[in-house]
């Protein structure tokens, strides 16, 4: 299983923006404290407002935060958001694959390889990988 860059980073934001609830963090911020590229992180947090794990707020006061609580986003969810299928063979998911004759058994491998990569991914929330003390409550904001 390959994790992309893409993966590592829109997670590594969304780590951030959880240990921040209460107020709006830029990409510019976000970029700096992890050690990302500024351009490739603001296409992924585009991605990551596009599939409801951010949402943002413009002008002087913006920046964004997570769209959900932190206890609601697994790393499936980001994983899925950024980079479609969990596990593709040659670019292609592993739904119809099909192979003849003696191997014909080895795509039911590859989809239970998926699927327990899917479970253990499932089963970690941002909330999870914070230190107690990192993880605050939101100070509800009304934005959007």
């Amino acid at each position: 299983m390959h994790i992309s860059a893409k993966a590592d980073y829109a997670t590594r934001a969304l780590l951030e923006l959880a240990c921040e609830p209460a107020r709006p963090l830029t990409c510019e911020a976000i970029a700096s404290s992890q050690e990302i590229p500024f351009r490739f992180l603001k296409s992924v947090v585009g991605e990551l407002r596009k599939a409801g794990l951010v949402r943002s707020q413009r002008g002087c006061e913006g920046g964004y935060w997570l769209g959900r609580p932190a206890g609601d986003i697994t790393l499936l969810d980001v994983l899925r958001a950024v980079d479609g299928a969990l596990i593709t063979l040659r670019g292609t998911e592993l739904g119809g694959l099909e192979y003849p004759g003696p191997a014909a058994g080895l795509p039911d491998v590859w989809r239970q390889v998926e699927a327990d990569a899917a479970a253990v991914l499932g089963g970690v929330t941002l909330a999870s990988l914070l230190p107690a003390r990192e993880a605050r409550q939101p100070a509800g904001n009304g934005a959007a």
